[in-house]
């Protein structure tokens, strides 16, 4: 993917997200990598998502860690250690942080993790059949995002590589995939599938 199209991606869907209501105020955040260049685009801190611009992006070397470019009077997104442990231990493209309200009312619903399964949405997910159930881990808040990353990265060392979400009780998910097309595609799956959860325990229908 070409830089310039990389930032332009990221504020596009801030933009999108924001309009669906799972990245409002300056919540959320999304970061794309560039396999080419091996450097990873980065949504800032506090920056109200619908009217990011490219240029408010941070750019990071993966091979160093080192920011490539920091935007005058911007802070790093407090996300950026569990983005780049998705990148590391994923191998992953991109990754999409939303504070969707579906993800956290499951969070209150289910314990440690979210299950479904016989819905035609989990098709979606890698790897995955009409008849199979779709796990996504539920890990605890903390009252910095950076502070996620020790059980992120349990998630990632003990979930094999279908696993691509983890829901934030009471916060929201981080969703991560090969590329921000597939990522895109898993988060809007699984947000379908949080939200067709949470209507079927509003009518007493036993989850599959």
């Amino acid at each position: 993917m070409e830089s310039n199209k990389a930032a332009e991606m990221i504020c596009s869907l801030c933009k999108q997200f924001y309009h669906l209501n799972w990245c409002t105020g300056t919540g959320g955040g999304i970061s794309i990598r560039d396999r080419e260049e091996d450097i990873a685009y980065i949504a800032p801190s506090g920056v109200q998502k619908e009217l990011m611009r490219p240029e408010d992006l941070f750019v990071m070397n993966l091979k160093t860690d080192d920011y490539i470019r920091i935007p005058e009077g911007l802070k790093p997104s407090a996300c950026t250690p569990l983005f780049l442990s998705c990148y590391k231990k994923r191998n992953s493209g991109a990754v999409i942080h939303t504070h969707s309200q579906n993800a956290v009312m499951c969070s209150l619903l289910f314990d440690k993790e979210f299950k479904i399964s016989n819905i035609e949405q989990i098709k979606a997910m890698p790897n995955h059949g009409y008849h199979d159930t779709l796990t996504i881990p539920i890990i605890e808040n903390m009252p910095h995002e950076d502070e996620l990353i020790d059980q992120l990265n349990e998630v990632l060392d003990t979930y094999n590589q279908d696993t691509v979400a983890v829901i934030v009780r009471r916060h929201g998910i981080f969703v991560w995939g090969p590329t921000i097309e597939k990522c895109k595609i898993y988060n809007e799956a699984i947000d379908y599938l949080l939200e067709l959860a949470l209507k079927m325990h509003q009518y007493n229908i036993p989850l599959p």
